[in-house]
C-alpha cells in the first residue's frame, strides 16, 4: 500500500491543519469528520469564528483535472444564482496539495438533508433541476466521464466482481449483469448527454429557510437528465412526480422520452454500486461499513434485483 494511500487512511488532524494553514487561515484546532465513504471530510473552526469544510480526495480515484472540471461547473452554476455551494478560491485556486493528496476548502452549508420532499416543495426542486440543467447544456466537461464509464466500464465492473460473488450466484449474476448491459448499450443514446449532477437523490439536498442547495457534485458527468430525476421520483407519488415535472418544465423541456431508460439506469446503479464497494475493499472501513458484502444472501439479493429489472417488474 502506498504511503500516500495510508495517509488518507489515517488522516492525522496536524495534516489536515497544516493543509488549513497553509491557505492563509488561522484554525483554532477544532476538528469535527463529517460523514463520507468516498473522501475525508472535515469541518474545521477558524479563529475569526468561521467555519469551513476541508475535503481530501481519495488518492487514485480522479485526476486534478477531472476534480477541476466539476469545480469549475459549480462556479458557473454560482454565477448564474443556481443555489450551490462552490469551493472557495484560495490563492486564486479551488484545488490544493498537502502530504501528497488533494483537497478542497468549502465554506460551511447550513441546513438539513429533509426527511422527505413535501408536495408543497415538489415544483421548487423541479425548477432547481432545470435551472441547473440550463447552465450545464451550454458546453462539454474536458475531463469528466459519461455515464457508464464513471470511471468504469460495466463489463469492467462485471470482471472485477467475479472474485466477490457468491460461486453458487455468479452464473446468475453473471447473465443478469450481461443482459443489463446490452440493453444499456441499445436503448440509451449518448447524444442526450450533457453535464448533470450525476448522483441526485434526497441526500444531496440541504433545506433552510431560503429553500434547498443542491449539494455534492462528485459524480458529476455527462450523462442523460433523466438520471437527475430517477432517484427523486422514485420517492414520490404519482401527483408529486406530476409536481416535479411540472416545476421544471416552467424553466426547460422534460425529456418524457427518457422515462423509459429508468429501469436500466436503476440496474446500472446496482451494478456499479456494487463495484464500487469491490474497489474500495482495501480500505479498513468498508469491510466494517458492508459486513455481508460477499456472503450468498447479499449476492442472492443483488442478483434477483437485475433480474426483476429485465424481466420489466419494476418501473424504478
Amino acid at each position: 500500500m502506498s504511503e500516500t494511500k495510508t495517509s488518507f487512511y489515517g488522516l492525522e488532524p496536524e495534516i489536515i491543519l497544516e493543509a488549513i494553514e497553509s491557505q492563509k487561515l488561522r484554525p483554532t484546532g477544532e476538528l469535527r469528520q463529517l460523514n463520507s465513504y468516498e473522501n475525508r471530510v472535515f469541518e474545521v473552526l477558524l479563529e475569526d469564528g468561521d467555519r469551513k469544510v476541508v475535503k481530501f480526495y481519495r488518492p487514485g480515484r480522479w485526476s486534478a483535472e477531472t476534480i477541476q472540471d466539476e469545480h469549475d461547473f459549480l462556479w458557473e452554476l454560482w454565477e448564474a444564482d443556481v443555489p450551490v455551494v462552490p469551493p472557495e478560491r484560495l490563492q486564486n485556486k479551488t484545488l490544493h496539495t498537502h502530504a501528497g493528496l488533494l483537497y478542497t476548502v468549502f465554506p460551511k452549508a447550513y441546513g438539513r438533508m429533509p426527511d422527505e420532499i413535501l408536495p408543497r416543495e415538489t415544483e421548487s426542486v423541479g425548477r432547481l433541476l432545470a435551472q441547473m440543467h440550463m447552465i450545464g447544456a451550454e458546453r462539454d466537461f474536458e475531463h469528466r466521464p459519461e455515464l457508464g464509464f464513471s470511471p468504469y466500464t460495466p463489463e469492467d465492473v462485471l470482471m472485477h466482481l467475479e472474485r466477490f460473488v457468491s460461486p453458487e450466484m455468479w452464473p446468475r449474476y453473471r447473465d443478469a449483469a450481461e443482459d443489463l448491459i446490452i440493453r444499456f448499450e441499445d436503448e440509451i443514446d449518448p447524444d442526450s448527454y450533457q453535464r448533470i449532477h450525476g448522483d441526485f437523490h434526497r441526500g444531496n439536498l440541504l433545506s433552510n429557510r431560503d429553500g434547498f442547495l443542491l449539494v455534492d457534485f462528485d459524480d458529476c458527468m455527462h450523462g442523460p437528465i433523466i438520471q437527475d430525476f430517477w432517484m427523486i421520483l422514485q420517492s414520490l407519488t404519482e401527483e408529486d412526480r406530476e409536481s416535479l415535472i411540472r416545476g421544471y418544465e416552467d424553466l426547460r423541456e422534460f425529456p418524457d422520452e427518457q422515462m423509459a431508460w429508468i429501469p436500466v439506469l436503476r440496474g446500472l446503479r446496482i451494478l456499479n454500486y456494487a463495484g464500487w464497494i469491490a474497489r474500495r475493499w482495501d480500505d479498513p472501513s468498508f469491510p466494517k461499513i458492508f459486513p455481508e458484502f460477499g456472503t450468498y444472501r447479499y449476492w442472492a439479493e443483488e442478483t434477483e434485483a437485475l433480474e426483476a429489472i429485465l424481466r420489466g417488474r419494476v418501473d424504478f
